[in-house]
């Protein structure tokens, strides 16, 4: 322990010491998240300002069930944050969250969109879009199952399917169609592929600008990113508009980012408020507002330019039942050979 301890910060090792030693104040929580900090400080800002707790975050850009496996009972993490369900379903399989018991969290959050033991909750979702080339295309609807059409041949791009994104997606249709199915799919898209499996979300922008593709799998949010970026993101997203596509016996994949009541959290009641407020309306609209992703919360303002896409109809399925496939997609991944 004493040796996994030493890879830490002396920050971070200060951070526990603090904890340990004085004990934290009542009107604290403690926040480990691997989101970049600047992404949701207005929420936590905004939280502290209306209740007085003051929320100490700590970024953890990777290893976030090893760290708070190393430090046990002393943790003093009371909220556990992550992008994409995977992970949120990973910190609940290592023991390292416990039940909340909120009527409100329930209200909040459809049940499609959290635990159904309450170990983990969604707060903010990105639906994996399609990105289509203003002038060579006039789709304004497709479904995924579309995407292995041979019409698209040598006109797809696409960011590695073994990333967590695309994991989920395929995890999504083998939910759907069955693991055989699910791979013809994954062959015949990979046929359909410009170039390949690379890059990341923006990159399928860039390269529909280049005339490399002209369509390409890719979340909603990096759309906000880009027309707020550089000239030369903003150049890619007008290159673009954007689809929402869906099942054939469904609606469209969205992924989440969520978090966790750590399971020896030392403010349980601070940190189950902050949970609360960030599913409330208010605290789902600055989320969608800071982030250009779409509210968990039915009631939240959707942010302006996340609303152009059209109406959002999400999948039907519940994200611990795609979870289970999750390893299923990544066999298929290598099997088809899909980034070579």
């Amino acid at each position: 322990m004493k040796n996994t301890l030493k890879r830490y910060t002396l920050g971070h090792l200060a951070f526990i010491t603090l904890a340990l030693s004085s004990g934290l104040q009542a009107s604290e929580v403690n926040l480990y998240t691997t989101r970049e900090p600047g992404l949701i400080q207005p929420l936590l800002n905004d939280f502290t300002q209306s209740t007085g707790v003051k929320v100490n975050t700590v970024f953890v850009k990777e290893g976030l069930v090893e760290r708070v496996k190393v430090e046990g009972r002393r943790s003093p993490a009371d909220i556990l944050m992550t992008v994409d369900f995977g992970n949120l379903i990973d910190l609940v399989e290592n023991d390292l969250s416990q039940k909340v018991n909120s009527k409100v969290l329930d209200a909040s959050i459809p049940p499609t969109l959290r635990s159904a033991n309450g170990h983990w909750y969604a707060l903010s979702m990105r639906a994996r879009a399609v990105y289509a080339s203003k002038d060579r295309t006039h789709i304004t609807a497709i479904n995924y199952e579309d995407l292995a059409d041979p019409k698209w041949k040598g006109k797809l791009c696409i960011r590695s399917g073994a990333h967590p994104y695309n994991t989920a997606l395929i995890a999504a249709y083998i939910a759907h169609h069955g693991e055989a199915k699910a791979e013809q799919w994954l062959r015949d898209v990979k046929a359909n592929l410009a170039r390949s499996a690379s890059g990341g979300d923006r990159d399928v922008a860039r390269d529909i600008l280049g005339n490399i593709c002209d369509l390409g799998i890719a979340n909603t949010y990096y759309v906000g990113t880009m027309r707020n970026g550089d000239d030369r993101q903003k150049s890619w997203s007008n290159a673009i508009h954007v689809v929402l596509p869906t099942f054939k016996n469904g609606g469209t994949h969205v992924n989440v980012t969520g978090a966790v009541l750590a399971k020896y959290s030392p403010n349980r009641k601070e940190a189950v408020q902050l949970l609360e407020f960030l599913a409330s309306t208010r605290g789902q609209a600055i989320y969608a507002q800071s982030g250009y992703e779409y509210p968990v919360n039915v009631s939240a303002q959707i942010d302006p330019m996340i609303a152009s896409f059209g109406p959002l109809k999400i999948d039907n399925l519940r994200l611990n039942d795609i979870a289970k496939y999750r390893k299923a997609a990544s066999r298929l991944v290598e099997k088809v050979q899909f980034d070579h």
